[in-house]
């Protein structure tokens, strides 16, 4: 394999990210993800396959995806612009003639070469930062050959990598990124195992057993802890939280990483039934101010500011 040759599904990338490790980043969000989190905040990176994003209310009426989708998803009704998902085969077609924004392609297949070529036009900004290249999804761990090789050619140019992992795969793979990773940031979106299974569709047990299996190998890692109001943001997951961390006297910290509901509009533009989905309100700043102290309270090296 080499990165002229390997390819992978992105669904974005973010520059100038300063939210997804140190310093300033470039966050490259790969699609495909192995669990269905009922309060998914990037939807689109769910389906390991490109998928069609469609904004009605932008559109001009100007009829020319009618005329270019070769299967006849789109049509005008009433001067209502209709779109058929069970007919559409996500082409491109359309959306290569949208000039509204109207209709967009959600993941494009980028080799190696092409992505590393854009993370490496802000190395200015790396080098006075601390920043570099982090790795997104979705789970990065669902493309393993395209985030190995990516890994490898960004550290070949000396770039600072992070993964964010929900842990969630093999452990042979994981294992074999340890000594091109900087540092993981690893998910911990529930410590009791019912509820994690019910909120993400999955058992946290493999999730658990890596997380302790690349800290004991000597990996550098961040927990990143997702609190959604109403669903984990309880003294009892707060207590086993910092039993964990405890477990774990390597760990650079917790980040608390607070719901918002920006994904509840991708789940429109996609087509997205949001049967069982929770939707509570974001929280306020003070609220996760509390959350944080709380955690400190127990020992917890909350690293927010």
């Amino acid at each position: 394999m080499n990165s002229e040759t390997v390819i992978g599904t992105i669904f974005d990338i973010q520059r100038f990210s300063i939210h997804d490790g140190p310093g300033i980043r470039t966050t490259v969000f790969l699609k495909g993800c192995p669990l269905r989190c009922v309060w998914c905040q990037n939807p689109e990176g769910i389906a390991a396959a490109p998928q069609l994003s469609f904004q009605p209310d932008r559109c001009i009426g100007c009829g020319r995806c009618v005329e270019a989708c070769p299967r006849g998803a789109h049509r005008m009704a009433d001067g209502e612009h209709v779109l058929d998902r069970a007919a559409c085969t996500v082409c491109g077609a359309c959306a290569r003639e949208c000039h509204a924004g109207v209709l967009e392609i959600v993941g494009q297949e980028r080799t190696v070469e092409e992505v590393l070529a854009e993370v490496l036009s802000d190395r200015a900004f790396y080098e006075a930062s601390g920043g570099g290249l982090t790795l997104s999804g979705g789970e990065p761990m669902m493309q393993p050959a395209f985030t190995t090789e990516l890994l490898a050619a960004a550290k070949a140019e000396g770039l600072h990598c992070c993964v964010e992992t929900s842990g969630y795969c093999d452990a042979g793979p994981l294992e074999r990124l340890r000594g091109m990773v900087d540092l993981f940031l690893y998910d911990i979106k529930e410590t009791d195992a019912e509820r994690h299974r019910q909120m993400t569709g999955v058992s946290n047990e493999r999730i658990l057993e890596n997380l302790r299996r690349l800290h004991d190998a000597g990996a550098e890692i961040l927990l990143r802890c997702p609190i959604v109001p109403g669903v984990n943001d309880r003294a009892d997951h707060f207590h086993a939280l910092a039993r964990l961390t405890d477990e774990l006297p390597r760990l650079q910290g917790a980040e608390i990483v607070p719901y918002h509901r920006l994904g509840e509009g991708k789940l429109v533009r996609l087509g997205l039934a949001e049967a069982g989905r929770l939707a509570p309100e974001s929280p306020s700043t003070e609220r996760v101010s509390q959350w944080a102290d709380q955690l400190r309270g127990l020992g917890v090296r909350v690293v927010n500011k």
